[in-house]
């Protein structure tokens, strides 16, 4: 099953795409983490930050199958080595794709392909409506939601 998020965002994509991949927004928007990479096609990643290892948690890794800056990047995800054991078995594709749409940008998030059982896609999609509702916050307004966590 394809989970597909679409919402449009009052901001150029390239405020977006900052705020996806630099320290500054991924801190805000990713639950304290920023992301590990060069951006470019078959680069790896990693999502690092607080959690069940310290400070330097891998809460999610893999690689960029294609980067275009301020347009789109594609994914293939791993949860983190201290979620479970078997987290080189367990993967999921994603795409986010940012469009000017007159004076705002449409965000179009896929996420799906995800392997038999794997434990992170039930909530996925809750997980994602939270992030999305940060960065679209924290671009809009440069503040982030309070959930009251």
């Amino acid at each position: 099953m394809s989970f597909i998020f679409k919402m449009y965002i009052g901001a150029e994509p390239s405020e977006i795409w900052e705020a996806l991949t630099k320290p500054e927004g991924t801190r805000k928007i990713y639950y304290g983490c920023v992301i590990q990479s060069e951006f470019v096609d078959g680069s790896s990643f990693a999502y690092v930050g607080p959690g069940n290892d310290g400070a330097e948690t891998v809460h999610l890794y893999g690689d960029f199958v294609t980067v275009e800056k301020n347009k789109s990047m594609v994914f293939i995800e791993h949860p983190g080595p201290s979620y479970y054991e078997n987290h080189n078995e367990l993967t999921s594709h994603i795409s986010i794709t940012l469009e000017v749409v007159g004076a705002c940008t449409k965000l179009t998030l896929v996420h799906d392909r995800f392997t038999a059982n794997h434990p992170s896609y039930e909530k996925t999609p809750e997980n994602w409506w939270i992030i999305l509702s940060n960065l679209k916050s924290y671009v809009e307004t440069g503040n982030t939601l309070d959930f009251g966590w």
